[in-house]
């Protein structure tokens, strides 16, 4: 593949990405594959998980959404029961959402099948392979995530 120019190696990840996203989705059997629950809604149950109990400021800051999209994305989770709203005891005007024994659950269950399906999946790949593809991947993350 040497000598692609950028021009060409975008339009083979254009080809490839979709596929390999469409074949991790088609192996997964949880409710985020299923469209029970979409992917915002699971990235905030995974912040939560990581997290603690965080207020709506914070989701909406983390998801890069306003306060008032934060709290339709929460309304359909407290109404699925996989978070709960409390209301701060020193400031009753902060609300903090927190994962429900279902969200933990959930959570828990999505990441072992994903961890399940990543060993699987790169098990058939050389370790020297891996690890390239794991720096790339780190490479990457941290443009986006420095990109203004």
């Amino acid at each position: 593949m040497s000598g692609m120019t950028l021009n060409e190696f975008a339009d083979k990840i254009s080809e490839v990405m979709p596929v390999i996203m469409k074949e991790f989705a088609r192996r997964q059997e949880n409710e985020l594959y299923k469209g029970k629950i979409t992917l915002p809604q699971f990235l905030i149950l995974e912040f939560l998980y990581k997290d603690g109990e965080i207020k709506m400021t914070q989701l909406a800051q983390f998801m890069h959404v306003s306060t008032a999209a934060m709290t339709g994305i929460v309304d359909r989770l407290v109404r699925d029961h996989y978070v709960a709203r409390a209301l701060d005891s020193a400031d009753r005007r902060i609300i903090k959402v927190k994962l429900t024994a279902k969200g933990l659950e959930l959570v828990k269950r999505i990441d072992t099948q994903r961890r399940s399906m990543i060993i699987r999946i790169f098990g058939k790949i050389s370790g020297i392979d891996r690890e390239d593809y794991l720096r790339i991947l780190k490479h990457i993350k941290d443009i986006l995530v420095n990109e203004k």
